[in-house]
C-alpha cells in the first residue's frame, strides 16, 4: 500500500506521541514521589501541575492523530474529521514550576510542547487547505492557463 506524505507524517508523529506518553507516565508517577516524601511541597505541587498539563497535552495530540488515522482508513468522513478532529488548546508550562523540576523532566515537558506545536501547525495548514482548496485550485488553473497562453 502506498502512503501519502501526510499519512507517513501522521504515523511518525503518532509513534513519537506514544513514546512521549509513556515517558510522561513514568516521569510523573507520583506514587514513587509520595513514598519517598523527600521533596518539598512546592516541588510536589509543581510536579503534579506540570504532569497534568503534560499528559493532557500529549493526550490531545494523540486524539488528533487517532482522528487523522481514522479518516485515512475511511472510518471518519471529511465532515466528521472537521467537526470532531480539532486539536485541544495548548496549556504551556509555568516557568516558575519548571525551575523547580529536574532537568530531565523539564526536557520531557519541552518535547511535548514542541510536539503539540508541530501538530498545531499541521492542523492549521490542513484547515487552511480545506478552506482555500477550491479557490487555490482555481487560482492555479488560471496561472497555468495564463502561462501557456503567453508562451
Amino acid at each position: 500500500m502506498d502512503r501519502t506524505i501526510h499519512e507517513q507524517v501522521v504515523e511518525d508523529l503518532y509513534a513519537e506521541a506514544l513514546m512521549l506518553a509513556d515517558d510522561a507516565r513514568a516521569a510523573f508517577d507520583l506514587r514513587d514521589e509520595a513514598s519517598r516524601g523527600n521533596s518539598p511541597d512546592n516541588v510536589r505541587i509543581a510536579l503534579s501541575v506540570e504532569g497534568l498539563r503534560t499528559t493532557t497535552r500529549v493526550m490531545h495530540v494523540l486524539a488528533w492523530l487517532l482522528n487523522q488515522r481514522a479518516y485515512q482508513s475511511g472510518e471518519l468522513s471529511k465532515t466528521q474529521l472537521r467537526r470532531h478532529g480539532t486539536l485541544g488548546a495548548e496549556r504551556p508550562s509555568d516557568p516558575a514550576n519548571m525551575e523547580l523540576l529536574e532537568p530531565a523532566t523539564r526536557m520531557l515537558i519541552r518535547e511535548t510542547e514542541r510536539l503539540h506545536a508541530r501538530v498545531a501547525r499541521l492542523d492549521e495548514e490542513m484547515r487552511a487547505q480545506d478552506e482555500n482548496g477550491s479557490a487555490a485550485v482555481s487560482a492555479m488553473q488560471d496561472r497555468i492557463a495564463q502561462a501557456f497562453g503567453r508562451g
